[in-house]
């Protein structure tokens, strides 16, 4: 997914001028972050180099066609971090796109500082929420939320402040495996209304949306 240590990306956009600037600004970030491939169509996240890479950030607006709303669903299926970065900049859009599976949503205008730390973010499964995305979470007041015991949202909030299960599991008194059975069982909630969580990114994403934690505890 990597070349060395380097960060691989692939970049959908059907705007030259907008491939170009981002790869100029992944050619100057510390460390620097390699684009395998650029292109106008989502096929080139599936055609080799594209397809290796470990991230893929997507225009939505392809072609002046209706938001890739497909497309997204189909390379988070495939298990690709996708970035979703566009110049629309509605709540609901943004939702949209997180309840699809995005790891996260960036607008244009959040530019170079976001979309580079966005990336190196998704390349490590690490959450990131940019302020569009936040206040996009702020705002929203869909009634479709599971229904977590208090223990199972203990050990998720944990899970998002802690560098790994075991770190969990030792301020717990309980197992990396008891950790793993909680996750799991959030997760199932999650997908039993309707609005899957596959990365802990994801669940992230969710846990704010619901009111679980805050950014800034993060």
């Amino acid at each position: 997914m990597a070349t060395g240590d380097a960060i691989t990306v692939t970049l959908i956009d059907d705007h030259p001028v907008v491939l170009a600037g981002m790869e100029y600004w992944y050619s100057t970030a510390d460390p620097p972050i390699k684009v395998v491939a650029s292109g106008a169509t989502v096929k080139t996240a599936w055609a080799p180099p594209g397809d290796a890479a470990a991230v893929v950030v997507l225009d939505l607006q392809l072609g002046g066609c209706p938001p890739a709303y497909d497309d997204l669903r189909r390379l988070v299926d495939a298990g690709r971090q996708v970035i979703v970065y566009t110049m629309r900049d509605d709540e609901k859009t943004a939702l949209t796109c997180m309840d699809l599976g995005a790891f996260t949503f960036l607008t244009k205008a959040e530019g170079e500082e976001h979309l580079t730390a966005a990336t190196v973010a998704a390349a490590h499964d690490l959450p990131y929420t940019p302020p569009a995305l936040a206040g996009a979470f702020g705002a929203d007041a869909a009634p479709d939320r599971p229904n977590l015991s208090l223990r199972e949202e203990e050990v998720l909030i944990e899970w998002f402040q802690c560098e790994s299960k075991e770190l969990v599991a030792r301020k717990l008194g309980i197992t990396p495996r008891t950790v793993n059975s909680y996750l799991d069982r959030v997760r199932i909630k999650y997908a039993n209304v309707g609005r899957e969580a596959r990365t802990k990114a994801n669940l992230v994403a969710r846990a704010i949306q619901d009111g679980l934690i805050d950014v800034d505890e993060l």
